[in-house]
C-alpha cells in the first residue's frame, strides 16, 4: 500500500485511455496488473493536486477491480471516472455530459427470485452534496444505466420506462458501487458519444470511428474542466 493521495481518476475504454494519454504526453506511464497509470499534479486554485490517473478497463469486471486496486493502493479522498456514454435518440443530444447521480446495472437476469430486489442490490446512488448548488460546469444531472453490453436498440423504451434512463455504459454501476462500499467519495463524469434509437446505433454496424470522433472530442473537454470540479473536492 502507498501513501495516500487525494484523487485517483479512473478510465475505463481503451480508446479513452489512448486520448487520455494524449493530453498527458510527458507521463511516465507505470503498468499494474489491471492497467496502465500515471501521475501528475494537476492546477487546482493555484496549487498542485497529486492525481493519479489509472486505465480501469472495460467492463463491470475490470471496473469493479480497477476500483478496488485504486482506492486499496491510494487511498484516494477522492474517486473519479471519466468516460463516455451512449445516449438514448431523442432523449438526450450528442456530446451532453452527464453528472450521474445514481447507477442501476440493468443487465441482471434473475428467474428465481424477485427481480427488482436484485436490481436493487447494485443500485447506487452517489452522495454528491459536497459539490454544492452552484457546479463549475453545465451538466445533466442523471442516472446511468450500466451492463456489459452495448445498448440494445429494442431495449431503450423500456430502460426510459422503468428507470428514467437517457444514457448507458459498461462501467459506471462497478465503480460507484465499490466506492460506496468504502465509503469514498465518487465523482462520475462522462459525455454521450454516440446515440443509439430505433433503427439502431450510429456507430454499430462498422462505424466505430463515430464513437472514436466521440471520445476524441470528450475526453480532452472533460480532462480540461477536470480542475474545475477537483477545486470542490479538495480547494
Amino acid at each position: 500500500m502507498t501513501a495516500q493521495v487525494p484523487v485517483v481518476v479512473l478510465v475505463s475504454a481503451d480508446f479513452e485511455w489512448e486520448v487520455t494519454c494524449r493530453q498527458f504526453p510527458a507521463a511516465e506511464l507505470r503498468q499494474s496488473p489491471l492497467g496502465q497509470w500515471f501521475v501528475v499534479d494537476l492546477p487546482v486554485q493555484g496549487r498542485g493536486v497529486r492525481t493519479v490517473f489509472m486505465h480501469g478497463g472495460w467492463g463491470k469486471i475490470a471496473a469493479a477491480a480497477s476500483t478496488e486496486y485504486a482506492i486499496q493502493r491510494w487511498q484516494p479522498a477522492l474517486l473519479v471516472n471519466l468516460g463516455t456514454c451512449g445516449g438514448f435518440a431523442g432523449l438526450v443530444e450528442k456530446g451532453q455530459v452527464v453528472l450521474v447521480e445514481r447507477t442501476v446495472v440493468y443487465d441482471i437476469i434473475e428467474q428465481m427470485g424477485d427481480f427488482d430486489t436484485h436490481i436493487a442490490h447494485y443500485t447506487t446512488d452517489i452522495d454528491l452534496s459536497w459539490l454544492g448548488d452552484s457546479l463549475p460546469h453545465p451538466v445533466l444531472r442523471t442516472l446511468i444505466v450500466s451492463g456489459d453490453r452495448d445498448l440494445v436498440a429494442d431495449e431503450i423504451p423500456p430502460l426510459h420506462a422503468r428507470y428514467g434512463a437517457v444514457v448507458g455504459d459498461w462501467e459506471s454501476g462497478a465503480i460507484a458501487w465499490v466506492a460506496a462500499r468504502h465509503g469514498v467519495r465518487c465523482l462520475i463524469l462522462r459525455g454521450v458519444s454516440d446515440l443509439v434509437g430505433p433503427s439502431g446505433g450510429e456507430a454499430y454496424d462498422g462505424n466505430v470511428e463515430v464513437f472514436r470522433a466521440g471520445t476524441a472530442a470528450i475526453m480532452p473537454a472533460l480532462l480540461r474542466s477536470l480542475p474545475d470540479w477537483l477545486a470542490l473536492a479538495v480547494g
